[in-house]
């Protein structure tokens, strides 16, 4: 297997060459003798000295530093000007992910391969049901090794998928979960090396999916049993499905039926599609919970965290990955970013901080509906940024860095929202241990006095002061923000982000890193040294080590105008489909 191998570096241009040493005057050289002459003389060459060292090194920073001291109107927020954009690989930053992801590996391979999941504290797998897993870890982790080159740990990887791998297993699996890591893992890793196995496997693993489909609206039910082939609703959640979970499955099941022919994958997601389009309400903002039985909404609060943020990210990459000529799903996408920045975009009242709140649902005395918004964020809304800038640029599609001039109607809009949103994501890294919160909560104008001394500026982490800290304190690993800063970067060749980037990189390294081997998640990071918690998410190694290692590599290895990522970061190839979808 050869696995995808970078470019090199490209050289500095002409333009990006330092300009030349600041020389005194002669009249600055005839004043050397007065004391105060000197000084300032000496104090000229030692900053003319230090900017010429900025520049070399990092000439986005420094054009950062002097942009407020220039009418800089024209310039699109969070792009430095043209000329200091920078697409090659950062070897050094780049190298170091390669490191840690082997780190990450080697302890999961020594202590539990196959296993669903691992915990480096106890040095241990476990799986999802008792009756055994379908190696979670492994599949979901496949293509980081391809496209980080690790040619011996994927042969061994690819090995336990040939022998070992089956989902022959009598167990209750999450049709979401199983969809966006394996049956996306398989499908990246075909895409990238085109060997058949992993089509075998993957149309092994979804024909078994495909029963969940069968409902009265086509809504799946959460869950399907993999040996049995039986769907099983969610009795605990009053046999209701989340929306993100129904509406983040077309991507995988789409790239199936283009390699296999058979539409019967493709037209179930795309029925889940053509239900929510009918169910949507005006504004069209979706609220977390459908009914899979009548194929509409519940009461159910509105947020783009959990339960509903991949179902936003899908509407455009739905557009994206079938070379943007499926004209509906854009027109879905564009409607619901309306909605979020009419309900949802909200601002701190002191640093002016944007951040998308929540929509509650509550029963007046009168016993009439009405809605409380929540200032609150998920960590997960962290993707959003990115996201928004991907679909201002048409997937990529403008220049590198984009020119105002290229951005027509609510494009220019949803990439500053894209921009500020992630501003306001490392904003919540500023933490004893530079992690980011599970959950964020926002100060408004109206908020009490015990608020105002808890968060004396514009955000707070709820219960991080208590001896047991509240579940919104936790950081598990998560990639959103890096996936955000991933996207930027490629779109703008900006360094600020992956500067951002290293930051969160050095935070996971100093905090999570298990020593023996793997990473943990911690308990509170505003606790330093943090308490670690025994599990490694398989995301860390198929996202977030990932969009690390994309965020500091040349530019040529997977474009965005050439793939797109589902919501486990696993790339597929934008095609021209054969059939188009009833959206159009």
């Amino acid at each position: 297997m050869e696995g995808i191998r970078e470019r090199k570096a490209r050289p500095v241009s002409e333009h990006e060459q330092p300009p030349e040493d600041n020389v005194p005057s002669q009249h600055a050289r005839a004043q050397t003798g007065w004391p105060v002459s000197r000084l300032l003389y000496t104090l000229v060459l030692l900053l003319s000295t230090v900017l010429y060292l900025f520049w070399k090194t990092n000439p986005g920073a420094l054009i950062r530093l002097i942009e407020p001291w220039y009418d800089l109107s024209e310039q699109l927020p969070g792009v430095s000007s043209p000329e200091y954009a920078f697409l090659g690989a950062d070897e050094v930053r780049r190298d170091a992910v390669v490191d840690a992801f082997k780190h990450a590996w080697f302890a999961y391979e020594r202590d539990a391969m196959g296993d669903d999941e691992y915990h480096p504290l106890s040095h241990k797998g476990s799986n999802l049901t008792d009756a055994g897993g379908i190696g979670y870890t492994v599949v979901d982790s496949l293509d980081t090794m391809i496209i980080m080159g690790l040619d011996e740990e994927y042969r061994r990887a690819r090995s336990w998928v040939d022998t070992k791998l089956t989902f022959e297993v009598d167990g209750i699996f999450n049709v979401f979960e199983t969809t966006i890591r394996v049956l996306g893992g398989l499908l990246s890793a075909y895409h990238l090396t085109h060997d058949s196995l992993y089509i075998d496997r993957a149309k092994d693993l979804a024909d078994r999916l495909m029963v969940a489909f069968s409902t009265p609206s086509g809504l799946p039910v959460a869950m399907v049993n993999l040996g049995t082939r039986t769907p099983i609703p969610d009795t605990g959640n009053q046999n209701l499905v989340s929306t993100a979970e129904v509406a983040t499955l077309q991507l995988e099941l789409r790239y199936l039926t283009e390699l296999t022919d058979d539409d019967s994958y493709w037209r179930a997601a795309e029925k889940v599609m053509q239900v929510i389009r009918k169910a949507v309400p005006v504004p069209p903002l979706a609220a977390i919970y459908m009914d899979p039985q009548q194929g509409t909404f519940v009461t159910s609060p509105i947020r783009l965290g959990s339960r509903g943020d991949s179902y936003y990210e899908y509407l455009l990459k739905q557009y994206l990955q079938t070379g943007r000529v499926e004209t509906g799903y854009r027109e879905m996408y564009d409607g619901a970013m309306d909605a979020i920045h009419e309900h949802l975009v909200q601002r701190t009242p002191h640093t002016n901080f944007l951040y998308t709140a929540e929509l509650m649902p509550e029963r007046t005395q009168t016993h009439q509906m009405q809605w409380r918004l929540v200032p609150k964020q998920d960590h997960l809304v962290c993707f959003l940024g990115g996201s928004l800038m991907l679909g201002a640029t048409d997937g990529g599609h403008f220049s590198v860095p984009p020119r105002a001039e290229e951005f027509v109607g609510t494009a220019r809009r949803d990439w500053t929202t894209g921009y500020e949103l992630i501003k306001t994501c490392m904003e919540t890294h500023r933490t004893h241990t530079g992690l980011s919160p599970e959950i964020a909560h926002f100060r408004t104008k109206n908020d009490p006095q015990a608020i105002a001394d808890l968060a004396p500026n514009d955000w707070y982490i709820k219960g991080s002061r208590q001896p047991t800290a509240a579940l919104d304190a936790r950081y598990i690993l998560r990639p959103e923000t890096v996936e955000s800063l991933f996207i930027a970067f490629r779109l703008t060749g900006d360094s600020r982000y992956r500067d951002w980037g290293w930051q969160i990189f050095q935070s996971i390294e100093k905090h999570c890193k298990v020593p023996t081997g793997g990473y943990a998640g911690v308990t509170n990071v505003d606790i330093v040294p943090p308490e670690l918690e025994d599990k490694m998410e398989t995301f860390m190694m198929s996202e977030t080590l990932k969009y690390l290692y994309l965020l500091f590599s040349d530019s040529s290895i997977l474009p965005l105008t050439e793939n797109v990522f589902n919501t486990e970061a696993h790339p597929f190839p934008i095609i021209r489909p054969t059939g188009r979808t009833a959206f159009t």
